[in-house]
């Protein structure tokens, strides 16, 4: 006769075994800081060098001037992209640890106040009583605990990755090169101006439908609405700066 198996034994300091769930895990969306950037750079690409193109293409009768200054026009960018998007992430590091900092010396020289804190945002989602006296005792009884705590849920920031700011730069760098040579690529590989130009719009019109599906996909959102949403604005912007291209050169 078979032993049963003894059932599973409570996790650390008292933690329940943890119940069943979906069979393949809990699904949630993580990378909405790489999107965020994959979005300003994929849509300055195709916007940008497109109104530059299309611009050029209204006074000049010769491709090569219009490739010419659109790679020009996409290596500066992807520079100025790249280096806004690390400056960004940078920032947002270092406002990070200072208030880090901040809420650390607070912890020392405002022990009681601090607790006093905790136990306000822990009143806030229900605790009371000896409940919440234990619960903030428990999350004061470790500094850095306390201080993710207080991070966290008081402060509302969340510790950048220590690479941030690295990916930030090269993910919307390298998003600004793809999506410049979208519209860029019929005049190079045509000959004729005006044909360039309806090649252009066409590609850079599906880029961003299709830029626009991928996008409400990856995030759950519905795939139609976000692709027509990209589309429209992606669009409004390219006719603006075409517009402003034009008006400027004549």
């Amino acid at each position: 006769m078979d032993t049963p198996a003894p059932a599973p034994g409570p996790y650390r300091e008292g933690l329940p075994p943890q119940p069943p769930g979906p069979p393949e895990g809990e699904q949630h969306f993580t990378g909405s800081e790489t999107v965020r950037d994959l979005v300003i750079g994929m849509a300055d690409g195709l916007t940008v060098p497109f109104a530059l193109a299309a611009g050029l293409s209204g006074a000049v009768a010769a491709n090569p001037l219009i490739v010419t200054a659109g790679l020009a026009e996409i290596a500066a960018g992807c520079v100025a992209m790249g280096l806004g998007g690390y400056l960004a992430a940078r920032t947002d590091a270092q406002h990070y640890q200072a208030e880090r900092k901040r809420e650390e010396a607070e912890t020392h020289t405002y022990p009681d106040r601090e607790k006093w804190e905790v136990s306000a945002i822990l009143h806030r989602y229900g605790a009371a009583g000896e409940t919440l006296q234990r619960a903030t005792e428990a999350i004061a009884a470790d500094r850095r605990r306390w201080v993710d705590f207080m991070m966290r849920f008081e402060l509302e920031l969340s510790e950048p990755a220590a690479d941030r700011a690295v990916r930030s730069a090269a993910t919307i760098g390298g998003a600004y090169v793809v999506g410049g040579l979208i519209p860029l690529s019929p005049y190079i590989l045509l000959d004729g101006v005006a044909e360039a130009l309806v090649a252009s719009s066409l590609m850079t019109g599906i880029a961003l439908f299709g830029f626009g599906w991928l996008k409400a996909r990856a995030t759950g959102l519905p795939v139609l609405r976000g692709a027509v949403q990209t589309l429209a604005i992606g669009g409004l912007a390219a006719v603006v700066a075409y517009a402003v291209a034009r008006l400027v050169g004549g």
